[in-house]
């Protein structure tokens, strides 16, 4: 199993992945993350770009036992053991799957308190490849 995204797509896809941008329809103002070239909305062609916040909260869960991740995260998986993933529901609406990272398996619980933060993913192709993971957002009230 892989998860294999090629440099040129990977860089391409930058702001979405590091800044977490969106695209606001300038049409009806639905927000679109990942931005899509048509709104699903209204079918508009024209977006501007919207930074999210990063804090959201977690939707769902999985935690994935040693050997059940893509090749790339071995390494990551043969450190700290289980990897957790999560759906998470941003604040601002869109929901996204990401890798949760320092939360105990045991206080992973729907409904959890998280934010964005920018972490190492793997190296692929000799590069360092970066990424969004979710973290517990002890800020949040």
């Amino acid at each position: 199993m892989s998860s294999y995204i090629s440099l040129p797509l990977f860089a391409a896809s930058i702001g979405q992945r590091l800044r977490l941008e969106a695209g606001r329809c300038t049409a009806c103002g639905a927000l679109e993350y990942p931005q899509r070239p048509v709104c699903r909305s209204c079918g508009g062609r024209t977006f501007s770009v919207e930074r999210l916040s990063g804090r959201g909260s977690l939707h769902t869960y999985t935690v994935i036992a040693p050997g059940g991740a893509p090749a790339e995260f071995d390494r990551e998986q043969s450190m700290t053991g289980a990897l957790a993933v999560g759906i998470v529901d941003l604040a601002e609406g869109p929901r996204l799957t990401a890798q949760l990272a320092d939360i105990e398996t045991a206080d992973l619980r729907i409904g959890l308190p998280v934010r964005a933060v920018v972490r190492r993913l793997y190296d692929q192709e000799g590069v360092v490849r970066y990424g969004t993971k979710f973290v517990r957002d002890d800020e949040a009230s």
